[in-house]
């Protein structure tokens, strides 16, 4: 049974820094793709970024430039950092693997205050 646990959401002021990680337990083919989506209240979850297992990245439009999604496959963990934060990136946080069958891990909040 694949889990994923996700860390370092909170509450940050607007221009400023996080840094969300995911850690990847169970058996996971070396072959797959992880990332990062999110979902604010009333809306649809929509990615934010994703990783492949050979590091090939992909980044939704709105935070090109300001997020950064990177893994460390030895710790099987994918981190998301995101800088000059902006209020409408507040949402809740979902790490996603795939790898044959789709894992979510719990979420994680991120609000920006204005």
């Amino acid at each position: 049974q694949v889990q994923l646990v996700e860390s370092g959401g909170g509450l940050v002021q607007t221009g400023g820094s996080l840094t969300l990680s995911c850690a990847a337990s169970g058996t996971i083919f070396s072959t797959n793709i992880m990332g990062w989506y999110r979902q604010a209240p009333g809306k649809q979850r929509e990615l934010v970024a994703l990783i492949s297992s050979g590091s090939y990245t992909n980044y939704a439009e709105s935070v090109k430039g300001r997020f950064s999604i990177s893994r460390d496959n030895a710790k099987r963990t994918i981190y998301l950092q995101m800088n000059a934060l902006k209020p409408e990136d507040t949402a809740v946080y979902y790490c996603n693997l795939r790898s044959g069958i789709v894992y979510w891990g719990q979420g994680t909040q991120v609000t920006v205050s204005s």
